[in-house]
């Protein structure tokens, strides 16, 4: 019995856990956090580290629960999502790779103003969507959530497996606060140099898995044609 309770909550943590950490990637995102947000006094960075996390998790907990109904009511397929997510996530990767130290220290300030007067705003686009929780996320924990365990038999099987992976989305959220809470000291081991590797190493990874998804609904769309 206890046995099977553990197994009830662990496999959904786990399931959710191990699926969306490598999408979401906080280790690689947190360089390009900083980059984004270094102009700001620390404490703002902070109270964004936080807002980012906090926001990851209600997105992600509402394209569990609902993000399936959601589409259907718009009439809006996983593959649409992915090629309009995809493209999203392509383009801020190209910025990201392309910018320019002189171009973006002004835009940095700019960005420091506003996000000063309106922190919690701006911790959601873009830092939360789509640099932290893309397209790939969202699609992923959709797809989790559309899913129906065949271990669901009474009430109590419904809330141990939900509390599981709430706590895998949970596990999950605070992972990225722990890497952009202290994404400062990840780029002081880095080293500058390090660091910029990183932030491009990071960009370039965000445009590939952009082009990656794009094409993963391109395809899934092409699939649904019929010639001849």
């Amino acid at each position: 019995m206890a046995s099977s309770i553990v197994d009830a909550v662990v496999n959904p943590f786990l399931l959710i856990y191990a699926t969306l950490l490598p999408i979401v990637n906080p280790l690689g995102g947190a360089p390009v956090f900083l980059s984004m947000t270094r102009d700001i006094p620390r404490r703002s960075r902070h109270n964004l580290a936080a807002g980012v996390s906090i926001n990851s998790f209600v997105l992600l907990l509402g394209s569990l629960l609902v993000g399936s109904h959601v589409l259907e009511i718009f009439g809006v397929t996983v593959p649409v999502l992915r090629v309009a997510g995809g493209s999203m996530v392509s383009a801020l990767g190209w910025q990201l790779l392309n910018q320019r130290g002189d171009v973006i220290a002004e835009e940095r300030q700019e960005a420091g103003a506003v996000v000063r007067r309106e922190a919690a705003l701006d911790s959601f686009y873009p830092l939360t969507m789509p640099l932290t929780v893309g397209p790939g996320s969202v699609a992923a924990t959709i797809t989790l959530g559309s899913q129906k365990p065949v271990a669901i038999e009474t009430l109590r099987d419904l809330a141990l497996i939900g509390g599981g992976a709430v706590a895998g989305l949970a596990a999950t959220t605070t992972t990225i606060y722990l890497c952009y809470r202290f994404a400062e000291s990840i780029e002081t081991v880095l080293g500058k140099a390090g660091t910029n590797v990183l932030v491009r190493l990071s960009a370039f990874i965000l445009l590939c898995i952009g082009i990656k998804i794009v094409w993963s609904g391109a395809s899934s769309l092409i699939s649904t044609l019929h010639f001849g």
